[in-house]
């Protein structure tokens, strides 16, 4: 069963291994960050729970996404589920969509415990860091932003629940980078024209698969919240009104909800700040929001992810919830394909493996990619490669790459493409090239100069798999 809560999933990870607990007074800077560093740069990095931050009230917990075996845990699934079962199993909750969420009355939700109205400091609430060194502040990188449609206010499907990044400018005012291809962008434009502000709830400490669904690239018409019910395999997700907001809801388990509006119309430096490509993004005038209202559950849990050079939290968040929308829009109507693999950076860079149904169809698959609302400024280097080849199976592509592939004409440069701003390598930035290596076995009426014969696994193969690990097994229980 997912949990419900962050609260709950904590409990999971600690039984399962996969949460370490710091009961020692840690600094805010650097220890923290450092931590999450270090984490990452282990196999199975748990999620870590600093108990006691020096100057600070509440708890710190990091890296609670950071692993695959905490993103199986997220899911319920064995921790040691692979990264190919975790896809197909997502891919088969994702059919359920939409499970509408559950609307609980105020006095139900833990997350409104606490209130204050008054004498607003979000230091004394959240123990606040900076993630890396030259970051031009102190950041909440994990926070899920709930914003509605000031043309549709109750229309739930236009409720959008995304992650952007929140820099904290003041005791009661912060920053937010809402990009143009950001769905948050749509429903600002709409209330700046008419010089409205803009309602806004940050939720922080959220339930798994909430954070999960608020980084994920789904239509600006479909209901992130239902989405969740979804993939908890049709177990609604449990909202409550916002208090400032009539149509916004916000997780009912959430550790801390800050609400307030964006102010229209005006723009402050943001930034820079460490970004998920493993660099600082520059400094831009960006929308600042006013919080005018907290509340927080009893002794609030601070959750916040180190986003470094990859991998980190960050690229195990965003690994498969950016590979299964890809999977879905392109297949719809292409139906050879058999698998998206867009873990890297977010989609910058995308492998897919597919039947070829006519000569050049590799590079036409590509191109419906580069046509998806994520794919068209994200993705820049396409790896498509055929159906028996495992997308995630980096060896396998590589031998695609380096025994199917001709670069005078199997290798597509095309210029001056939508990019990705935080892409370093972009210029101007937002500007890009796109390449497309196409990793398939020539099909008619394309000529396929040297055919040649694939090896095939000898017969077996499978049942001895299966009798090595029985063996691995009972020579691992020997030695305990």
């Amino acid at each position: 069963m997912a949990s419900s809560d962050l609260r709950e999933f904590l409990a999971v990870l600690e039984e399962s291994g996969q949460l370490v607990r710091v009961k020692e007074v840690v600094n805010p800077e650097p220890d923290i960050a450092a931590a999450g560093r270090a984490a990452a740069n282990l196999k199975s990095s748990p999620a870590i729970l600093f108990e006691k931050v020096r100057g600070y009230r509440y708890s710190v917990v990091t890296n609670v996404h950071g692993s695959w075996q905490n993103h199986a845990l997220m899911l319920g699934m064995d921790k040691n589920a692979s990264i190919k079962d975790q896809f197909y199993e997502l891919n088969r909750r994702w059919d359920k969509y939409p499970v509408k969420p559950k609307i609980v009355d105020r006095k139900e939700a833990p997350c409104k415990e606490n209130v204050i109205t008054e004498k607003i400091n979000l230091f004394e609430i959240l123990p606040l860091y900076r993630i890396n060194e030259q970051d031009g502040g102190v950041f909440l990188s994990k926070a899920s932003i709930i914003t509605g449609d000031p043309e549709f206010p109750d229309d739930m499907n236009k409720l959008n629940v995304g992650t952007y990044r929140i820099q904290v400018k003041d005791k009661d005012r912060v920053g937010i980078q809402a990009l143009a291809i950001h769905d948050i962008a749509i429903q600002l434009e709409k209330a700046e024209a008419v010089n409205q502000p803009l309602p806004i709830a940050i939720s922080i400490g959220n339930a798994p698969l909430v954070t999960f669904m608020a980084s994920t690239p789904i239509s600006y018409n479909q209901s992130e919240y239902e989405f969740v019910g979804a993939l908890q395999d049709g177990e609604p997700t449990i909202i409550v009104k916002a208090d400032t907001a009539e149509h916004l809801y916000v997780p009912a388990g959430a550790e801390v909800v800050l609400e307030g509006y964006i102010i229209p119309r005006k723009r402050e430096v943001e930034g820079p700040f460490g970004e998920f490509p493993g660099s600082y993004s520059g400094s831009h005038l960006q929308c600042e929001i006013q919080i005018t209202h907290i509340t927080h559950r009893n002794d609030p849990i601070f959750e916040n992810l180190y986003l470094g050079v990859p991998w980190t939290e960050i690229d195990y968040l965003m690994a498969l919830n950016t590979s299964i929308p890809l999977y879905k829009q392109v297949k719809e109507s292409m139906p050879e394909v058999v698998a998206v693999n867009a873990m890297y950076t977010h989609g910058i860079g995308v492998i897919i493996s597919t039947k070829c149904r006519v000569g050049g169809y590799g590079k036409a698959v590509a191109f419906r990619l580069l046509s998806t609302p994520h794919g068209m400024p994200y993705s820049k280097v396409i790896i498509i490669v055929d159906e028996f080849v495992d997308p995630f199976n980096l060896e396998q592509v590589m031998w695609a790459m380096t025994t199917r592939v001709r670069p005078d004409k199997d290798v597509s440069i095309i210029n001056n493409c939508p990019g990705m701003l935080l892409d370093p390598s972009s210029y101007p930035g937002g500007m890009h090239s796109k390449m497309i290596i196409d990793a398939t076995t020539p099909v008619p009426p394309e000529p396929n100069l040297r055919e040649s014969l694939l090896l095939e696994p000898p017969v077996d193969t499978d049942k001895w798999e299966a009798i090595i690990r029985n063996l691995l097994k009972e020579t691992k229980l020997k030695k305990e």
